[in-house]
């Protein structure tokens, strides 16, 4: 385990919401070059009749472009974690051509990983029927409630807008480094206790030689690099299996201070996704949820985004945790198999 922090982490991910609700300066606003060049990569790779996941960054050039994201992609991993980009015309373009255009410019970013056990590597962000807190084959993506603040696998994760609900559905975003900073000041107590191991639930989509969870601290310092991992509801489902242990009274404490410090009005930014919108998150720095929202009665108006989760970059200088995670997930590429998760409309 890594040493415990006994100061508080200082990087530009260290933010509280207000400070930059009304700031804009985490939007990117596309220009008209910008669409231009856009257009022009996608029209290139489907003349040479390339399609996800064959097409490479190489196949999709951005000439002006690729160097704001360049920029992007070093405000994700080391300035404040996150990004929106606003401006792609999606009403303009099939489901299908908004797809590539998501993935083209996600090529900027990273490689992108599978999402679950079928190798998923664009998922379609939509609600279903059900109940994920009885049905541990239903995700909190499928459904309309409030997310609880989480991350996800991988280094990033980018959503793309294509239809928004008819009410509610905000985005809202945390800085990990200053929710740990805060439980510093306030709770040290606790602090240790986030540094330890914790057991985290498969949700059905392990494989069968090895255990159906995985585990990793709340908090870790490695080589001088922050790390954050936290997931509160998948943590409480692992402890159905009797294997693992159970969570100590410091653990509980301390997961719930969390939860409560990234939910609270002096630590979240929300954000409205508006269509043709990408938001980039720092899965290390910056832990995510979403309010709950009321859906369109027509099935072509509902709520639906993309998503795509990356590996940014060479992960042999991260912890072991990471690495573990990581390897699951290129295992989830390389081995595909029929999905346990629920999918009905």
């Amino acid at each position: 385990m890594a040493d415990i922090l006994d100061r508080p982490y200082e990087c530009d991910a260290n933010w509280k919401g207000p400070e930059l609700a009304s700031s804009g300066e985490w939007i990117y606003r596309l220009t008209d070059s910008d669409i231009a060049e856009l257009e022009g990569a996608l029209q290139n790779v489907k003349s040479r009749g390339l399609d996800i996941p064959a097409i490479g960054k190489q196949d999709f050039p951005l000439p002006t472009l690729s160097k704001k994201l360049a920029a992007i992609s070093r405000e994700l991993q080391s300035g404040r974690g996150f990004i929106l980009m606003r401006g792609i015309p999606v009403d303009r373009y099939s489901q299908e051509d908004s797809r590539i255009l998501y993935w083209g410019i996600m090529t900027y970013f990273g490689e992108a990983a599978a999402q679950n056990m079928m190798g998923e590597l664009v998922s379609d962000v939509k609600a279903i029927d059900g109940d994920w807190n009885q049905n541990f084959n239903i995700r909190g993506y499928q459904t309309r409630v409030h997310l609880p603040f989480h991350c996800d696998k991988a280094d990033l994760v980018g959503l793309m807008c294509l239809q928004t609900a008819k009410k509610g559905g905000e985005s809202c975003i945390s800085s990990s480094v200053a929710i740990h900073n805060e439980i510093l000041r306030t709770r040290p107590d606790l602090l240790e206790a986030l540094y330890q191991p914790f057991y985290i639930d498969h949700r059905g989509e392990g494989f069968d030689d090895e255990e159906p969870f995985y585990m990793a601290p709340v908090f870790a310092l490695h080589n001088g690099h922050f790390y954050a991992r936290f997931g509160q509801r998948y943590v409480e489902t692992a402890q159905r299996f009797p294997q693992v242990p159970r969570l100590t009274p410091a653990q509980t404490e301390g997961m719930q201070l969390f939860s409560k410090l990234a939910l609270s009005d002096d630590f979240r930014l929300d954000m409205v996704l508006e269509r043709g919108d990408i938001q980039l998150l720092n899965n290390h720095l910056i832990v995510h949820s979403r309010t709950d929202y009321e859906d369109w009665p027509e099935p072509e108006r509902r709520r639906h985004l993309l998503r795509m989760i990356l590996l940014s970059g060479d992960d042999k200088d991260a912890p072991d945790f990471t690495r573990n995670l990581n390897a699951f997930i290129r295992r989830w590429g390389a081995e595909p198999r029929q999905s346990v998760l629920e999918t009905a409309e």
